[in-house]
């Protein structure tokens, strides 16, 4: 929240004027009434990655179902857009001729589009719409794969992903070398430096973390916070959680069909099938002790990996005795939950905030591409913005939070991330009240905390950091009694 102008309210007006500034330029017109457009539509969420990160295998178990990816020509860096629509269509944008619609085949588990007939680089993009829930406040962007940087230390997949979406989940494997530089070259701007935070990091395929031992899940999820707690990752994003795409995907789509053939493999002791998950070829192809042909056996394999496979068995075998219990565990076991929960807290609980933060960007990268007489004055406009939107100190203050950097003890770290909605926006969730409490209540509970936390930013033997960190707090509590006295709730 801000204090006075809404931040979003004064992104609108800088856009404004920028239309007025450029209005004798077609182009920059035409991308300025985008922005303005997108400030009212659904937050679009890139996922981004190398080669073989599991990108669309982690957008299909968001989604919940198999409709990624849509493949096209070898080499032809397609962005796919997926977005909530009445029923399932698929439109291809070229670079050379009038959008087209797709062929779309439904399948039990998803679709398939298909690309018969279209060359390496005449698609730009495919927009699909398909009727799920998950789709109704984001829409989610597979994008081709990232090469690491040139030799200007730049990304080109990367550049558009931030000049066309809002929010980012990167996906590495070990959050070193490359990934980080591509994640460093996005901020060489001054809305990048002033605001990282539309990055989330995800330790992707964590069922293979350790050699794929049955506690990698663990292991990668232990990986995830010691990396966030090093100040050149944290530095880059809101956060870092591990996440096995497959394993979510696995429990989202779980058969019964599915769940019997695991039941069948649950019986043999874990001795014995251990002896049989070395490799795919011996799962599939080699003598096991209950009769399962092997295009079952393949299947499984391609649903759940031979880590899943063994994971799966386990759990049924300690517990896991119908399909829903064991989808369940295995979609907690993967991180798709705790993702998916920093997916709404960082992201479309903040979504406002962020689609403010991608207007800003475009209108930086306008002035300096196409700087106009008048663009001085535009600039210093967005400057104050940045400088004075509280909602930006609020996420950068959740990220140092939560890489424990301000020094607060566990009880103070709690209240200060739940004042600055961390543990959702609302007025309740902030003050951690009841969602029906009274107005006065509410009014109670923000003015004492105000006062807790001014104490605090005042303190002269508090570090410096733990004093800013503390007038963060106090400004979230200024926002709610404004509100409150506006009449929210």
């Amino acid at each position: 929240m801000t204090v006075g102008l809404r931040l979003d309210e004064a992104v609108w007006g800088l856009l404004h004027q920028a239309l007025q500034l450029y209005r004798d330029n077609p182009g920059a017109t035409r991308g300025l009434r985008q922005q303005v457009a997108r400030l009212e539509q659904p937050l679009r969420v890139a996922i981004v990655g190398p080669w073989r990160s599991g990108k669309s295998t982690l957008l299909n178990a968001i989604m919940g179902e198999e409709v990624a990816p849509v493949d096209g020509p070898d080499g032809s860096g397609i962005f796919t857009w997926y977005e909530d629509g009445p029923q399932p269509r698929a439109t291809a944008y070229s670079t050379s001729q009038p959008p087209q619609e797709l062929a779309v085949l439904r399948s039990a588990t998803g679709m398939r589009v298909d690309l018969v007939g279209w060359r390496a680089g005449e698609l730009r993009d495919i927009a699909v719409q398909w009727p799920t829930r998950a789709l109704r406040q984001v829409t989610l962007v597979d994008t081709p794969a990232i090469n690491g940087v040139d030799e200007h230390g730049r990304a080109p997949v990367m550049d558009r992903v931030l000049r066309d979406a809002d929010a980012v989940l990167y996906l590495t494997r070990d959050a070193r070398g490359s990934d980080l530089r591509v994640l460093e070259s996005s901020r060489d701007s001054q809305v990048g430096q002033a605001a990282p935070v539309n990055v989330i990091l995800v330790l992707a395929r964590a069922d293979e973390t350790g050699g794929g031992r049955i506690d990698a899940l663990l292991t990668a999820r232990q990986l995830a916070r010691q990396q966030y707690r090093d100040p050149r990752v944290s530095a880059l994003c809101v956060t870092t959680v591990a996440c096995s795409g497959l394993l979510g995907l696995a429990g989202r789509v779980l058969s019964e069909s599915d769940f019997a053939v695991l039941a069948q493999l649950a019986r043999v002791s874990r001795e014995e099938l251990e002896a049989h998950l070395l490799s795919a070829d011996r799962f599939v192809r080699g003598e096991l002790p209950v009769p399962l042909a092997a295009e079952v056996r393949a299947a499984l394999v391609d649903r759940l990996g031979l880590i899943g496979v063994r994971l799966a068995a386990t759990l049924v075998r300690t517990g896991c005795d119908s399909r829903g219990k064991l989808a369940a565990e295995l979609i907690r076991r993967s991180g798709l939950t705790e993702l998916r929960e920093s997916m709404n807290r960082f992201f479309v609980d903040r979504r406002e905030t962020l689609k403010a933060r991608a207007a800003l960007a475009a209108v930086e990268a306008l002035l300096r591409a196409e700087p106009v007489p008048g663009g001085g004055e535009l600039l210093s406009g967005m400057e104050q913005i940045l400088a004075g939107a509280h909602e930006f100190r609020e996420l950068r203050l959740l990220a140092a939070l939560r890489a424990s950097r301000l020094g607060f003890d566990a009880e103070l770290a709690a209240e200060a991330r739940r004042l600055a909605g961390g543990d959702g926006v609302g007025l309740a969730d902030r003050l951690g009240a009841e969602h029906d409490a009274s107005v006065q209540r509410l009014w109670e509970l923000a003015s004492e905390a105000q006062w807790r936390w001014l104490n605090r930013a005042e303190d002269p033997l508090l570090r410096l950091a733990q004093r800013r960190g503390a007038q963060v707090v106090v400004r979230s509590c200024e926002g709610m009694l404004a509100e409150l006295a506006a009449g929210g709730r």
